[in-house]
């Protein structure tokens, strides 16, 4: 039985425990007992097991995106539009579909422990720090849904990468690549001939007149870190193998245009 069936049939004590046990049983209507009030127990349960994982990076990914999409006082059409596109990426059966809409919602609510929330997701992951980056990308398009980051956005964006260790100058790089691939997906044209160079140079996180090899390194860094069976081995859940697949189309339709812009 894979994650989402021992989340489906209940089994938290085996899954997972804390803040996100009780968001996630919450919206599926399970009751919860003392087996909930730790972080689990015994080795099945261990923080780190990667079924384990995959249940805490679905749950706080949505909460999370409600609490980002509400931070500027209200959430917007375009903001509910981006959580539902992100759905629609995933390969969700509709009662994975209707727990994220219910997580979301639940991120919205004025008594969301966000602070906890996120604190307990930086335990669940160990340490894998391309899997909380790509948390962080997710959250910074979810911002972007609207075509601007708000600054009450931006402030809490960096509060939560503040608790996940992110450095405030790497947040700033995945903004700024959040952006052009923003631009790029907003022109509805997926070859590299239909994306502005700047935007390209945005995606790979490099200045123009970086040099062909540090634009290489750039490029190769990338993929690695959004490699989606890598991800997915780190415990991104299976069914967001097509976000990472985005990212790393992206990744390389900029390459392709650096490389043509430059002669290469």
């Amino acid at each position: 039985m894979g994650w989402w069936g021992k989340v489906a049939g209940g089994a938290f004590g085996f899954m997972l425990g804390g803040p996100l046990g009780l968001l996630l049983g919450a919206v599926l209507g399970h009751n919860l007992d003392k087996g909930l009030a730790g972080l689990g127990d015994g080795e099945a349960t261990a923080s780190g097991d990667p079924e384990r994982v995959k249940s805490a990076f679905f749950t706080a990914t949505f909460s999370v995106m409600g609490a980002v999409a509400k931070a500027d006082g209200q959430v917007s059409r375009d903001e509910i539009r981006l959580a539902e596109a992100v759905m629609g990426e995933m390969d969700l059966s509709a009662e994975m579909r209707r727990t994220a809409i219910a997580l979301f919602n639940q991120g919205k609510a004025g008594d969301f422990p966000l602070d906890d929330v996120v604190e307990q997701f930086r335990l669940e992951c160990h340490r894998r720090n391309t899997l909380i980056q790509m948390f962080i990308e997710i959250q910074i398009q979810a911002a972007y849904a609207d075509g601007v980051m708000h600054d009450a956005e931006r402030a809490l964006l960096l509060r939560i990468c503040k608790r996940l260790g992110v450095p405030e100058f790497a947040f700033r790089h995945l903004e700024r690549m959040a952006r052009g691939g923003r631009r790029y997906q907003q022109g509805g044209r997926r070859e590299p001939a239909g994306l502005v160079l700047d935007d390209a140079y945005a995606i790979l996180n490099v200045s123009a007149d970086a040099t062909d090899a540090e634009v290489k390194r750039a490029y190769r860094r990338l993929l690695s870190q959004h490699h989606p069976d890598k991800l997915v081995a780190k415990g991104l859940p299976d069914e967001m193998m097509k976000v990472a697949a985005q990212k790393t189309h992206e990744i390389r339709q900029a390459y392709e245009r650096v490389k043509e812009a430059r002669g290469l």
